[in-house]
């Protein structure tokens, strides 16, 4: 979203002579660039909530409909084209070490996979990083355009 403002903004700068017009549309547009950051972000949060919320539910499952969760874990590996002997050894495999069934169905069943706590803030760190490292030649870029005209 915000890279989209990137070109418009370059444009303005060719067609208006104000530096104060091509500045303020250059923080504008670092902005919503923060705004679409600080949702990706949101989002991998909201992500990081279901996984908690849905790992006992799976775990209360594996105890309590116990021979369903092992039909769902041979279901899914029929997916991948497994059948006969190679797939009840592979569900034999699977459902003999609980905390990788576990695993196998929060990634397999759910399309979730455990969110590295270490990992949020590197990755926002590398994102700003970016994200903010790449705006001052931007905008100096704009600034010069403004001031040459």
């Amino acid at each position: 979203m915000a890279d989209g403002l990137t070109v418009p903004v370059a444009g303005l700068a060719a067609a208006v002579s104000s530096a104060a017009v091509i500045v303020t549309a250059g923080l504008a547009e670092i902005v919503v660039g923060a705004i679409a950051m600080a949702l990706g972000a949101s989002g991998r949060a909201h992500r990081g909530r279901h996984y908690a919320a849905e790992r006992p539910r799976e775990d209360w499952e594996i105890d309590n409909l116990h021979q369903r969760e092992v039909e769902e874990v041979a279901e899914i590996l029929r997916g991948y084209g497994l059948q006969g002997e190679r797939l009840a050894s592979a569900v034999a495999a699977i459902t003999a070490d609980r905390q990788r069934w576990l695993n196998f169905m929060m990634r397999f069943e759910l399309g979730l996979e455990e969110p590295d706590p270490k990992r949020a803030p590197v990755s926002a760190g590398t994102i700003a990083a970016a994200y903010l490292g790449r705006r001052p030649h931007s905008a100096g870029a704009l600034y010069d355009a403004a001031a040459h005209r």
